[in-house]
């Protein structure tokens, strides 16, 4: 049953260590978790700079914690509209597909970026592509994700599938119930901290909801993610978690107790 809440987010969250040590001896309530974030989160909003290293930095630091302290393992799948949306081309008149495929180069330089800042924390990590790029990534291959994660290292997704048509959203729904993953992790970007009755941005007098069922989201066609990785998710019995990624220690919370955000299961 839904319980909502207040729209206001709160006390604000203790981020890094601070958090650690308030959450005291915490076994991580998922083992093996995917976590999805936009492109658009690792943006700069006030320069022409495509990607934020302070943001990068900080997701880097909170994984590489979360990996240390939890042991979870823990994989990644970045969005590329910071670079390129598909639907930017198609609204200028581009094939679809081509637009597409841009899209999904764009979520390479994302994941590599993120690889880059990860491995500077000690954390090993391994980029897999769902299109070949022998040189930089590896392809992805499911017994090969899953023994990297087993070994633990932080995998990252990119590409996509590979197919044109499908959003990253998809994408990570459908790695996440491949690798067996225990609850796909959804990081929203735009101050939004849940899945709520309405816009919270225009409307205030909208209610976030603590738990929903996926049969709730699908009726109430509340845009939690991408509808067709809702429906591929309830088919697969696979929980989502939807929290606001852009507050400092909310990675840590998400993984550590889960008790951020909305559940939809």
């Amino acid at each position: 049953m839904a319980q909502p809440v207040a729209a206001a987010s709160g006390s604000p969250a203790v981020a890094g260590e601070e958090l650690l040590d308030a959450l005291g001896p915490v076994k991580p309530r998922w083992r093996r978790v995917v976590l999805k974030m936009s492109g658009e989160a690792l943006g700069v909003t006030t320069s022409s700079e495509a990607i934020s290293g302070d943001t990068v930095e900080r997701i880097a630091q909170e994984v590489t914690v979360a990996r240390e302290r939890f042991g979870s393992e823990l994989a990644i799948v970045v969005g590329g509209g910071n670079i390129w949306r598909g639907t930017i081309g198609v609204g200028a008149g581009m094939d679809r597909a081509t637009s597409d495929y841009m899209g999904m180069l764009a979520t390479v330089i994302n994941s590599l970026a993120l690889q880059d800042a990860i491995e500077r924390h000690g954390q090993p990590t391994r980029v897999l592509t769902a299109i070949a790029m022998a040189e930089i990534a590896e392809p992805y291959i499911r017994r090969r994700a899953i023994r990297h994660l087993e070994k633990g290292r932080v995998v990252i997704f990119a590409a996509g599938m590979g197919n044109p048509y499908f959003t990253t959203d998809t994408s990570a729904a459908l790695r996440a119930a491949e690798i067996e993953a225990e609850v796909l992790l959804k990081g929203t970007h735009s101050g939004v901290d849940g899945v709520y009755s309405a816009d919270p941005r225009l409307d205030p007098d909208a209610t976030r909801f603590d738990e929903l069922s996926f049969s709730e989201v699908v009726m109430k066609d509340l845009r939690a993610m991408d509808m067709t990785a809702i429906t591929f998710c309830k088919d697969n019995n696979l929980p989502i978690l939807v929290f606001d990624l852009m507050v400092e220690g909310n990675i840590l919370s998400a993984i550590s107790t889960g008790s951020i955000g909305t559940l939809i299961r």
